[in-house]
């Protein structure tokens, strides 16, 4: 996909959208930015003029938002614009290693936690301790458990941008149509494979109950803390032979009734766009999501989709940062770099501003305003799924360790080659532990 031409943000002597957004607020409080918005060392500070280049991933929309808050700090802070550019996910992340190699990454960039822990040990990431102590940067009011998520090795090395949590997406209409209930929260693995199968016999075989999940790596981390273990442990696999091998077989009995489509219609589900699931296509009645991904799954189809727990135990599920804001550790402007992600993090006008495109604000303060303004109802609808989840979460993992990407490709690879036959899920699971072990410990 062609880079959106790079624009550079200055502050304009009137902007209708302010306006809009503090009438919108009416008197909630609002964080200004620092005053010299530099590190103590610069003398120079309340005078320079900077410019710091940002860089994220995403489409139109989440463009004209991101836009808009960096407008907005520039209007507070005059001497700081921004040269933004942006891009289509597919290959994002090669552009910003290569930038990134070359010492000139942007000062500030959207990253999610697939990459994380590998680019904070390439010493990619801008360390955020010094700004916390300083008072530059405030984590105290994101939701509980979040600051924690955005830890490397101990040090804060990226603030969420937004939160989502794993769950099931359902085909509500489908479900009112064929006269069967929603899967409950919780329900049991077996209970569920058995709902699954009841919907693709009442629905004739037009449509299977649920998509085949065993090369999911949110379903595998769920079924796996369900049974008290963890995906990583220690940066390495938590997992056993044992454990995969079960949890292949449990597809592979789901499919033999039918409970799932068939390898093909699986595989297609599985690769590209996130609109391609097999919810939204109506090839099946219930799809593992993200739960920010619901507005997004919900603009590509007429039926009317909701969301409800994972099957397992419900504490297996926990807050996750959808994805984060990082800095660049040699930006010649850390301090100004911090203060901006106080802002997009903590000012309520920012937060109106970037809505929940990038999933719901993390902070909770932040949020209730968002909420108050946003008009799409499949946004409200995730919104009420996390606000259900929050007292049943368990405690959150660390961030996955680097290789993790490779990982997730891996786990793909077996999974499918489980489903069309060409290897046992014992000898599909061997084989996995073996080469991501590899992955891993590069």
């Amino acid at each position: 996909m062609p880079l959106v031409p790079t624009r550079t943000h200055r502050p304009a002597a009137a902007d209708p959208l302010r306006r809009r957004l503090l009438t919108a607020l009416a008197g909630a409080p609002v964080l200004a930015g620092l005053g010299a918005c530099t590190g103590a060392d610069d003398s120079s500070a309340e005078t320079e003029r900077i410019q710091l280049s940002v860089f994220w991933w995403g489409g139109q929309r989440r463009a004209e938002l991101t836009e808009q808050a960096l407008r907005l700090y520039s209007q507070r802070n005059p001497r700081v614009t921004f040269q933004v550019t942006w891009q289509g996910e597919a290959g994002y992340y090669e552009r910003l290693a290569t930038e990134a190699s070359a010492g000139n990454a942007p000062d500030l960039f959207q990253i999610d936690d697939t990459y994380l822990t590998e680019y904070a040990r390439r010493g990619i990431l801008l360390n955020l301790e010094d700004e916390l102590r300083a008072g530059r940067l405030d984590l105290g009011a994101l939701a509980p458990g979040l600051s924690r998520y955005g830890r490397v090795d101990g040090s804060t090395v990226a603030v969420p941008a937004g939160t989502n949590t794993a769950a099931l997406v359902y085909n509500r209409s489908l479900l009112r149509r064929l006269g069967l209930p929603a899967p409950a929260p919780g329900i049991s693995y077996p209970a569920f494979i058995d709902w699954a199968t009841e919907v693709t016999a009442v629905g004739g075989g037009r449509v299977a109950g649920t998509s085949d999940a065993s090369g999911d790596h949110r379903a595998l981390w769920l079924w796996l803390r369900g049974r008290g273990k963890e995906l990583y442990q220690s940066g390495q696999l938590g997992c056993t032979v044992e454990d995969l091998t079960d949890w292949w077989q449990l597809w592979l009995q789901a499919r033999a009734r039918k409970a799932t489509p068939g390898p093909a219609l699986t595989r297609r589900g599985n690769h590209g766009d996130p609109r391609r699931q097999l919810v939204v296509s109506g090839h099946t009645a219930v799809s593992y999501a993200w739960s920010s991904q619901l507005a997004e799954l919900q603009a590509a189809t007429r039926e009317e989709l909701e969301l409800t727990g994972c099957p397992g135990p419900q504490s297996a599920h926990w807050r996750r940062a959808s994805m984060y804001w990082a800095g660049f550790a040699g930006t010649r402007h850390p301090a100004v770099v911090a203060d901006v992600v106080n802002f997009l993090t903590n000012d309520p006008v920012a937060g109106l501003s970037l809505g929940s495109e990038r999933g719901l604000s993390a902070n909770l303060q932040t949020r209730e305003v968002v909420l108050r303004e946003v008009t799409d109802p499949a946004t409200h609808r995730a919104a009420g799924y996390e606000t259900a989840m929050a007292d049943r979460y368990g405690p959150a993992p660390l961030p996955p360790p680097a290789g993790h990407a490779t990982v997730r490709a891996l786990l793909l690879s077996a999974s499918e080659s489980v489903q069309d036959g060409s290897a046992t899920a014992r000898r599909a699971a061997g084989a996995f532990l073996t080469e991501a072990s590899r992955a891993l410990s590069r």
